[in-house]
């Protein structure tokens, strides 16, 4: 165990020999494992980014939160003409599986609606998400306060002028003053702003709450209708606990056909789009990112591992006449290949351990210049960077070594003299 020590150490001091005294044929051959492992390890850093900030932002919903609507979230092989066929997603439709689901713990109605403008004195936020709901939203997707409440059942069911806004619109409306119990004025009405959800910075799927406001939805519908061309409604869907997930799915699209009087032979006039779908389409969509950095990083290792094989011939050249020495004092064979391997090891290590530098300053900035989304760069890709930098290094020094390990003791000294 000793002498495989001391090889190593006698290894990393010809490796370092060599990154001082050839520094720019050194810098050019190791740039490509550089750029190779900080091309690797960047993707997966960005994807396991956007990975954890996604399942953030989409862990205040159960997974298996159903949205039933006339369109789909996601591809379907219903065409589109078809589809422009399908009735609206009525508030009468809510009420009815409301009252007669088994298995649903919550079920909303919500409006999309054009975005508006809301004014506070002489104070306005123009264009801002406005998010028109039943008042089992809130139960649906849990929504933290920074000030005040979401409208209860009766305000709901009433369609009362109230309104929960988001932080950043209270910011900009409000200042430091108080807002709840203040009146907005919204669709030409006034509004009483009854709370303020908390900050959670920016989302991913669009407008965050920081910059939306709430609304009953029957206050949209008393004052524009039902048969609004300019509304597109859907009804949320938040099984109990332990329910059967495909059970309570069949349970929907027969009550909806039964309610909408479908003959057998007719398609559904529905979609129902399932979060756990949303999320292995995700899922899907990162593994494709995830090898698609792989296959254009793999170029930049193959270029890294060829950069590391030329250094390490000319090691072997460079050195011919000390490894003729050292077989004629006795070194066997594998002596001398591990120390050539150890040295391609260690120059590659070099290598992959400035890209993983790179890709480190690279999280800090971006930490730094947003707030919003959290760059992480994980122990496993770390570690990940490394094993595939040793990788390069032993396949790329294999046949170097080799080579030095076979010379002929007395032509290696006579070669180098």
């Amino acid at each position: 165990m000793l002498v495989y020590l001391r090889l190593f150490k006698e290894s990393f001091s010809f490796a370092f020999n060599a990154l001082r005294n050839n520094k720019l044929r050194t810098f050019l051959s190791l740039l490509g494992v550089t750029i190779g492992i900080f091309s690797i390890i960047a993707v997966l850093a960005a994807v396991d980014s956007l990975d954890k900030n996604i399942r953030e932002s989409l862990s205040a919903l159960d997974s298996n939160t159903m949205y039933l609507a006339s369109f789909s979230f996601g591809p379907t092989d219903v065409p589109r003409w078809k589809r422009e066929q399908f009735e609206e997603i009525s508030y009468n439709e809510y009420k009815y599986l409301k009252a007669n689901l088994n298995d649903a713990e919550h079920v909303a109605f919500q409006l999309f609606v054009r975005r508006e403008n809301i004014r506070y004195e002489s104070e306005q936020v123009s264009s801002i998400n406005t998010v028109v709901v039943s008042n089992e939203f809130t139960d649906i997707q849990v929504l933290e306060f920074e000030k005040g409440r979401f409208y209860n059942e009766s305000e709901s069911n009433a369609g009362r002028p109230v309104v929960v806004i988001g932080s950043e619109i209270a910011k900009s409306l409000f200042g430091d003053f108080e807002p709840i119990g203040k009146k907005v004025r919204l669709y030409g009405q006034k509004f009483t702003v009854i709370g303020v959800v908390k900050k959670e910075g920016s989302g991913l799927f669009g407008d965050s709450n920081d910059v939306s406001i709430f609304l009953p939805a029957n206050y949209v519908r008393k004052r524009f209708g039902d048969n609004n061309k300019n509304f597109r409604n859907i009804i949320i869907i938040k099984p109990e606990k332990d329910a059967d997930i495909a059970g309570l799915k069949a349970e929907v699209v027969q009550l909806m056909r039964n309610r909408r009087g479908l003959k057998p032979d007719e398609i559904d006039t529905f979609f129902i789009s399932v979060i756990s779908g949303l999320q292995d389409a995700i899922d899907g969509i990162i593994g494709t990112m995830n090898l698609i950095g792989w296959v254009i990083s793999g170029f930049s290792l193959l270029v890294g591992g060829f950069g590391i094989a030329n250094i390490m011939f000319v090691s072997v050249k460079e050195r011919t006449n000390l490894i003729g020495i050292q077989k004629s004092l006795g070194a066997k064979n594998r002596f001398i290949l591990f120390q050539f391997l150890f040295e391609a090891i260690i120059l590659a290590i070099v290598g992959g351990i400035v890209g993983l530098f790179m890709v480190w300053i690279g999280t800090i900035i971006g930490n730094n210049i947003t707030d919003d989304f959290e760059f992480v760069l994980s122990f496993r890709n770390m570690l990940l960077g490394i094993s595939i930098s040793s990788f390069i290094g032993l396949i790329s020094g294999l046949i170097p070594a080799l080579s030095a390990s076979r010379l002929d003791p007395v032509e290696a000294i006579r070669t180098g003299m």
